[in-house]
């Protein structure tokens, strides 16, 4: 995906304001390179991956960044450590790409709700009407969205964008916010 497209998708979920945000499952960064363009000036995005390979491209995107990006190596399906934050309040969560490969995403997704300051948001990139892969192991079709971040306690769930998917099938951008 191009970064213009990443941008189009999550623009409207993220919004334009400053902010702490945490990019999980970061991958080498299309997704966080989408949220520095489109988060307002003086933010910091902890770009979060399991992946050691995904994490140096990373930290040597970070270095030209205008934006503060905080590369970290973690599993955010467990409890996350974010350096100069602890377990501190987030203003933002993007999962792109990354929820449909969690088996629980309702539990992994209500441990993520409480890391979110209130009226901070919860945004996901996933497809819609896509069956199980190895590459989309546990999908998130677009008529769950709602009921799955209602489970986790975000209200307000809308999709806010979609592109055609280059493997087929409907990209979308969902947002959610805590109460």
């Amino acid at each position: 995906m191009e970064i213009d497209d990443a941008i189009a998708l999550i623009r409207d979920a993220v919004g334009t304001d400053s902010g702490v945000w945490a990019d999980l499952g970061a991958g080498a960064g299309t997704f966080t390179r989408a949220l520095a363009q489109t988060l307002g000036a003086g933010s910091t995005i902890y770009a979060v991956d399991a992946d050691a390979t995904a994490v140096a491209a990373l930290h040597a995107w970070a270095k030209t960044s205008a934006m503060r990006v905080i590369p970290v190596r973690a599993d955010f399906t467990r409890p996350l450590d974010l350096p100069g934050l602890g377990d501190g309040p987030l203003d933002g969560v993007l999962l792109a790409n990354a929820l449909h490969f969690v088996r629980d995403a309702e539990s992994a997704l209500t441990r993520l709700v409480q890391r979110l300051r209130v009226g901070g948001r919860i945004v996901v990139v996933e497809y819609d009407r896509r069956a199980p892969s190895r590459w989309v192991p546990y999908p998130i079709d677009v008529s769950y969205w709602p009921r799955l971040a209602a489970a986790a306690g975000l209200a307000g769930a809308a999709v806010t964008a979609t592109i055609p998917s280059a493997y087929s099938g409907v990209l979308y951008a969902g947002a959610a916010r805590r109460m």
